[in-house]
């Protein structure tokens, strides 16, 4: 190997491992300052001398962020069974089926998802209100789930475009109908795709903060981003860094359980339709 390579090679890992410790740092700062109290809130210390458990405590021993994180937990899952549901059935349909305005449907589904939530967020907060759904689980499902759906039924159209059509000619040839072809044939090829985009739609869902402070109003009903901001200290002028640092890691340590778990089958995911053979 020639000196010219040895410089590019040490040149890229170095690069890698500036990434790697610019994008880890501060969640492992966050993670140190945890387990911080007092004074030692405001001292930096990037290995703590002790670890103070107190924050954990406090946060887990509230009155209502065990409630808020079952909120999260329920409003993220249904939010992804009812997108899913729906963004099968319907890439099915944009797939499969031929009919007049197809591409334009397509467009305008994939134009949607370009709205910032504030634009909407007057139109859907009438709409919870007409509905009766305000401060209930259900006004953020809602709106979470009009929010996804685009972004899902897009990336299912597309896996769904590239499955061989010999599949469903022969399911056809024997009898099948569009339902049983939906989920015996098509539903196990895209676990894939469905993974990936449920993981996503998830993560989004369980982050997600301006309607889930628009639309809840107490504190039993408020997901855990809202329930970590309206965190108070012992006065108003205090924020009390430690238990939101504390919170901040029992919310995230989750979506990245499910990220390693499911790494695989995100990775082939996002390739699927990427190589053409």
């Amino acid at each position: 190997m020639t000196g010219r390579k040895i410089l590019n090679n040490t040149a890229f890992y170095a690069l890698v491992v500036v990434i790697v410790v610019f994008s880890i740092f501060p969640f492992y700062y966050a993670i140190v300052t945890s387990f911080a109290t007092g004074t030692r809130l405001f001292e930096v210390n990037y290995f703590p001398p002790v670890f103070d458990w107190s924050n954990y405590m406090a946060v887990l021993g509230g009155a209502t962020f065990p409630r808020n994180i079952l909120n999260s937990v329920f409003i993220a899952t249904t939010t992804v069974a009812l997108a899913l549901f729906l963004a099968v059935t319907a890439s099915y349909a944009l797939a499969r089926v031929r009919f007049r305005g197809r591409g334009l449907l397509l467009m305008t589904i994939l134009a949607v998802s370009m709205f910032p939530q504030i634009a909407v967020l007057a139109g859907l907060f009438e709409l919870v209100k007409f509905l009766r759904l305000f401060n209930t689980p259900f006004a953020l499902i809602l709106s979470y789930t009009i929010f996804t759906l685009p972004f899902t039924v897009w990336v299912l159209t597309t896996f769904m475009r590239d499955l061989p059509i010999e599949i469903e000619e022969a399911a056809i040839v024997d009898g099948a109908t569009p339902w049983v072809i939906i989920t015996k044939v098509f539903l196990p090829l895209l676990w894939p795709a469905m993974v990936t985009t449920g993981l996503l739609a998830f993560i989004g869902a369980w982050n997600e903060f301006l309607f889930a402070l628009t639309f809840t109003s107490s504190e039993t009903t408020r997901t855990v981003p809202v329930a970590i901001a309206l965190l108070s200290g012992a006065s108003q002028q205090e924020i009390p860094w430690g238990p939101i640092m504390a919170a901040s890691v029992i919310v995230t340590v989750p979506l990245i359980v499910l990220v390693l778990i499911f790494q695989r089958k995100i990775v082939a995911g996002l390739t699927a339709g990427g190589v053409k053979g």
